[in-house]
């Protein structure tokens, strides 16, 4: 029996009537559908011209597992639209076994599916062709990435309800391609759901040709929130922003009273847009409030810091409206779209002029600067730089920067903090598209190939980009669980490891729409190392993989003793929490006993409490409640240095 077919017996016998829900015999013919389904795909083996085809008949059948699997009947119609998605998954089985696909090339709004690389679970995003969208062309079409709302009823069988099979409200007026996120639902495009839009974006490359100088995203209330974050902390991929409502910082948002511990305080610089207000001037982007709306703060909170730091950020104020689109702003807001999409975004290696900042290496890179290494994590790195036609000189100037990367084709020299030039276009004998710069002292210079080479290969014990933490950065690429199979040094520790395992697998599976993969620890490949963040629970008597790499680690783990930065913690009752690269793969993380670092009640509540809890490590002390669960105390938390050592092990200045 494949696993699919027994997720399907598994449904049939578990589901159960809520009051208010469909009935107990209702749910179990549409878990028997849904089977019937699950099987025909198990017995479907695509043709090469389906491959690409493949997910958007394989979205269905999850759409209506996941339905299932959390009882999500949130509305009357839901049983009757979880029907119709099995009707169109059919539908389309039946079409692409004869090789046709009209779903992806038909005007109008469909409801389509890809495989994500994180978890390899299939997620739904909808495109919109215009009327007179013809895939046989070699037009190249403009895009809106549009990002939705918080809505507490959504999940993937309401979202083909929204989208799938609909036409533009205003059809005759679109001349793009539209492309609706699902974001993995409500987390304010974070973490996976940050990861989503992309490869969404990517999926959709593989279904028409899309102009990648002509992209404009833009969202209203959590996706107002969502543009704000994606499009400053990714300035070079849009050709306009436009942020409707929402949020940007974390304390004021949430009207915090109590103020954040100083770690907590560091990592809120991920995401809080106010931090990377100098961006705009970057990208064209607008915000929009409604006048009677408490998130018009958003907004002007944003036009605000924007003119205090000489960066352009114009504010629509909707007439006399609470918490929704004025008519007449909305036309302002698109007018103002389409203005900066006809234009396009400069093309390689424009614009002469970049203004950088960021607050952690995950978001690095702009257009033709990227920053590779911080002096300081979390302190804010800047770059400045502009090019001078009359002598071919490229003025840059730094701010927490020790490493830095600029394409060889912008200037023929670079000049770096007011020091002597250094050659730019030629250096690094020619030989890659960037050149890589070191700060030495207070002296920068230029490496050579084989520096470069070896700094992109083997980067060391070095924080740089997906490679500088915190704990939750592990899951916006592919990870791999690894459970231990031999015997632990503590029953209790073995416990408690469980627990924050099996959370772990169903707040992702609950709340970010997919099933975390797992192998036992005695059955891990050398493929599943090189190609997954590896998240290992137990200790190192218990996880064979554990026990390879301890050794590695900057702390000391025995039965007996957890010894990290001159303190000591029992392990019979304090459990390690950490990222850290991988000693059998540089490349990628390794996280031990923990998850997301925030929980179920975090999901439920605002977005903007989606934060880290923990930095880099992490010792959590636990004890057993009476209800199997257990309580948790931080005794230890903290973030590594540039260098991953702890803080006072090894210099940052």
């Amino acid at each position: 029996m494949s696993a699919r077919l027994a997720v399907g017996l598994m449904l049939t016998l578990a589901v159960t009537a809520r009051a208010e829900g469909p009935t107990a015999e209702e749910k179990a013919d549409l878990a028997a559908k849904l089977l019937a389904f699950q099987q025909q795909l198990s017995d479907w083996q695509p043709a090469p011209a389906a491959r690409d085809a493949e997910a958007d008949v394989f979205v269905c059948a999850k759409a209506v597992e996941w339905l299932l699997r959390h009882d999500e009947f949130y509305k009357p119609a839901d049983l009757a639209t979880a029907h119709k998605v099995l009707e169109t998954g059919a539908g389309r089985l039946a079409l692409a076994k004869e090789g046709k696909f009209p779903w992806r090339s038909e005007p109008g709004s469909h409801v389509l599916g890809y495989r994500s690389k994180i978890d390899k679970s299939v997620q739904p995003f909808a495109v919109t062709f215009p009327p007179n969208y013809d895939p046989n062309a070699m037009t190249r079409w403009p895009v809106q990435v549009v990002l939705h709302g918080r809505n507490a009823n959504l999940h993937e069988v309401s979202f083909f309800q929204q989208h799938d099979g609909k036409t533009p409200k205003e059809p005759a007026a679109q001349t793009w391609v539209q492309l609706d996120v699902f974001g993995r639902t409500n987390n304010a495009y974070r973490w996976a759901g940050e990861t989503d839009v992309f490869e969404a974006l990517s999926a959709l490359r593989r279904v028409c040709r899309i102009d990648d100088h002509r992209i404009t995203l833009w969202g209203f209330s959590m996706g107002g929130a969502g543009a704000w974050h994606l499009g400053l902390h990714y300035p070079d991929r849009w050709s306009s922003v436009g942020a409707g409502a929402g949020f940007v910082d974390t304390i004021e948002y949430l009207g915090l009273k109590a103020p954040l511990s100083p770690l907590h305080q560091r990592l809120i610089h991920i995401y809080d847009a106010v931090d990377y207000v100098e961006n705009a001037a970057n990208v064209p982007i607008i915000g929009y409030g409604g006048e009677l709306d408490k998130q018009l703060l958003a907004a002007s909170t944003m036009h605000r810091l924007g003119q205090e730091r000489g960066v352009e950020i114009p504010l629509l104020v909707g007439p006399g409206v609470e918490h929704k689109w004025h008519p007449d702003s909305f036309r302002e807001f698109q007018e103002f779209h389409a203005r900066h999409t006809e234009a396009g975004r400069p093309r390689y290696p424009a614009p002469g002029r970049i203004r950088f900042a960021t607050w952690t290496l995950k978001y690095n890179q702009c257009d033709w600067v990227t920053i590779l290494e911080q002096r300081v994590p979390y302190e804010q790195s800047i770059v400045e730089a502009q090019v001078h036609p009359d002598d071919d000189v490229l003025e840059v100037s730094t701010t927490n920067v020790v490493l830095l990367s600029l394409s060889r084709d912008v200037a023929e020299f670079v000049r770096i903090d007011d020091g002597d030039p250094l050659p730019l276009r030629n250096a690094a004998d020619g030989l890659l598209p960037s050149v890589d710069f070191e700060k030495v002292g207070d002296t920068w210079r230029g490496l050579d190939y084989r520096a470069s080479r070896q700094l992109m290969e083997s980067p060391g014990l070095r924080k740089r980009h997906d490679l500088q933490g915190p704990i939750d950065d592990a899951f916006m690429e592919p990870f791999l669980v690894v459970e231990p199979s031999g015997s632990p040094w503590h029953a209790s520790h073995a416990e408690y490891t469980t627990f924050v395992k099996d959370r772990f697998l169903a707040e992702f599976d609950k709340w970010l729409r997919g099933r975390p993969p797992v192998v036992q620890d005695n059955r891990l490949t050398d493929e599943d190392i090189a190609d997954n963040n590896l998240i290992l629970f137990g200790d190192p008597g218990s996880n064979a993989v554990l026990a390879r790499i301890v050794r590695s680690l900057p702390l000391t783990w025995t039965r007996d003793e957890l010894s990290l930065n001159n303190q000591n913690f029992a392990p019979a009752n304090s459990a390690l929490a950490m990222i850290f690269p991988n000693p059998l793969n540089p490349r990628r993380y390794v996280v031990i006993n923990s998850g997301h670092t925030f929980h179920e009640a975090e999901f439920k509540a605002s977005n903007a409490t989606l934060y880290p809890r923990l930095g880099d490590i992490a010792v959590i002390g636990f004890e057993r409640r009476a209800d199997g669960t257990f309580g948790e105390t931080i005794l230890f938390n903290e973030i590594f240095n540039s260098t991953w050592g702890l803080p006072g092990a090894s210099p940052e200045e």
